[in-house]
């Protein structure tokens, strides 16, 4: 079974434990750091690498778009913003959000945005590998080139 290595970020401590209670109804993600705040987000993306964020937008000193241009790109899990704000949606996907739960959300549409985020890594990762795929067969068929073309001028 795979873990999807997840951080919470939420200012609120009742949301970050409602996020918790809902994902440990999933066996396959693995809870990796809860977050009160941007720095320690960003911090904590650095030290876990996570494979899914479930970030809020409006936090102290940090909000949650501060804390995506922080984070390298090479390191930038899957985000999931929730917050209780409809104004920042737009924005959230234009740096490639994977959903936005509007609070208060039911368990039902939570559920619903955590399939909707695995099914974007389980894209991603098919992506990937077909990628990796595809440069082998070039490798081989450059390789066999070069054999053939050695057989043939010696």
């Amino acid at each position: 079974m795979k873990h999807i290595r997840t951080i919470i970020v939420d200012d609120e401590p009742n949301a970050r434990a409602r996020i918790a209670r809902l994902l440990a109804q999933d066996p396959e993600i693995e809870v990796v750091g809860e977050c009160r705040n941007g720095h320690e987000a960003v911090e904590s993306v650095n030290k876990h690498r996570p494979d899914l964020l479930f970030l809020d937008i409006q936090m102290p000193q940090m909000n949650g778009f501060e804390v995506v241009q922080q984070i390298p790109r090479e390191r930038m899990p899957f985000i999931v913003f929730v917050t209780a704000h409809d104004q920042y949606a737009l924005k959230a996907f234009d740096v490639n959000a994977v959903d936005y739960l509007l609070k208060p959300y039911d368990d039902e549409r939570f559920t619903t945005s955590l399939t909707k985020a695995k099914k974007h890594m389980d894209m991603n990762s098919s992506s990937r590998l077909t990628g990796k795929l595809m440069d082998l067969v070039r490798e081989h068929m450059h390789a066999n080139s070069e054999f053939t073309e050695a057989l043939h001028h010696p």
